[in-house]
């Protein structure tokens, strides 16, 4: 008795959430019009060129990222050899963008780590990622949202310098910030 009741209830609970099927929406209705023929609109309103600001070659004129007296126009992070560690004299550089990227919330950029060509190809895209991605967390603990940012690896492929010495390898070991729309 008990099991026909459940069979039963069960069935009636399948039947109340079954759903019956509806009228697929009729489409929308195709104008009627003889190929040539004009169409009255309404006349375009002039543009108040008052208000509108005068188009540049330069996407950031007049921007605290393109002031060089200003620290957001300092964009590389260098770093010791084999390793990832944000140098303290790089710390203000990476907490300005930071802070940049929180007052500013539609602003995105990439970090693109770099290496110097000494070890493999692999290792140094390896350790291109570890350095941007090191920026990304720094900034995201100082409250940039982690869409802001963009990390990307160029391993040894984007040398500032080729000379094989020490001077030149240090100009290779960065993180380069770079802000969308530059």
């Amino acid at each position: 008795m008990n099991k026909l009741l459940i069979v039963a209830l069960m069935t009636g609970m399948l039947a109340a959430c079954s759903s019956s099927p509806t009228k697929e929406q009729d489409g929308a209705a195709v104008e009627d019009r003889k190929p040539g023929e004009v169409v009255d609109r309404p006349p375009v309103k002039p543009v108040d060129k008052s208000t509108t600001r005068p188009l540049t070659d330069k996407p950031f004129a007049g921007s605290p990222l393109r002031d060089p007296n200003n620290i957001l126009s300092k964009r590389s992070i260098f770093f010791d050899y084999d390793s990832n560690l944000i140098k303290d004299e790089f710390k203000p550089i990476v907490t300005a963008h930071a802070r940049y990227l929180q007052q500013h919330p539609s602003s995105k950029m990439r970090i693109e780590g770099n290496a110097d060509d000494r070890g493999s190809r692999e290792y140094n895209l390896a350790l291109g990622q570890r350095r941007s991605d090191a920026v990304k967390q720094m900034m995201q603990l100082l409250g940039a949202k982690a869409d802001q940012i963009e990390t990307v690896s160029f391993g040894e492929e984007k040398p500032k310098c080729t000379e094989r010495a020490e001077p030149c390898w240090a100009q290779n070991r960065r993180g380069d910030i770079v802000y969308q729309g530059e």
